[in-house]
């Protein structure tokens, strides 16, 4: 696993061990960001259970003005820390080493406001899916900029809604096994 692009360019990234992080493919993270490349310079990024924070560490790569890491396992936290360590990231970065519903809406309570959101939940905690999206939607609406957009990656097998309240998917990407729905606010 590596940084696709931007100032950490090709620097290797290490993934937690064990079989409970599966880790965004290299493939998959660059057709990801081909399609926020207009979005990501100078942007708040929202990287939900982070992983290896691999996601979030290419949006500071890209220039994202801050990333936000949320994950909660130990052992994902100290890649997380690990990577950012190796890599010299210093700064434009916060962790939330939190459960996501409860940092999502402590982030939201705290009037924050994210451009883009990633969210790649464990492919078998389907209710986390549904969960979060319907707080983006609801309750938490606020987290998400006005212009926002929310893409929640996910088995290519598993439909997600077209909408979750007034997020509505414009758009679905299909790579391998795993698929990218993107959600904005209907207008």
């Amino acid at each position: 696993m590596r940084v696709i692009a931007g100032e950490y360019r090709s620097r290797p990234l290490a993934a937690p061990k064990g079989l409970d992080t599966r880790p965004t493919s290299d493939r998959l993270r660059e057709t990801l960001f081909n399609v926020l490349a207009p979005r990501i310079e100078g942007s708040v990024f929202l990287d939900l259970y982070a992983g290896s924070g691999a996601v979030g560490i290419e949006a500071i790569s890209r220039g994202a003005a801050e990333t936000i890491f949320v994950e909660e396992a130990p052992s994902a936290l100290k890649a997380i820390r690990g990577n950012l360590s190796s890599l010299g990231i210093r700064g434009g970065y916060a962790l939330e080493a939190r459960k996501v519903i409860a940092a999502v809406k402590r982030l939201a309570a705290a009037s924050r406001a994210a451009d883009v959101i990633f969210l790649d939940p464990p492919y078998a905690d389907d209710d986390a899916y549904d969960s979060v999206l319907q707080l983006f939607a609801g309750e938490c609406s606020a987290l998400l900029a006005a212009d926002g957009i929310v893409i929640a990656e996910h088995l290519r097998k598993r439909e997600l809604n077209e909408a979750y309240g007034a997020l509505a998917r414009y758009r679905v990407l299909q790579q391998g096994d795993a698929a990218l729905s993107f959600f904005r606010r209907q207008t």
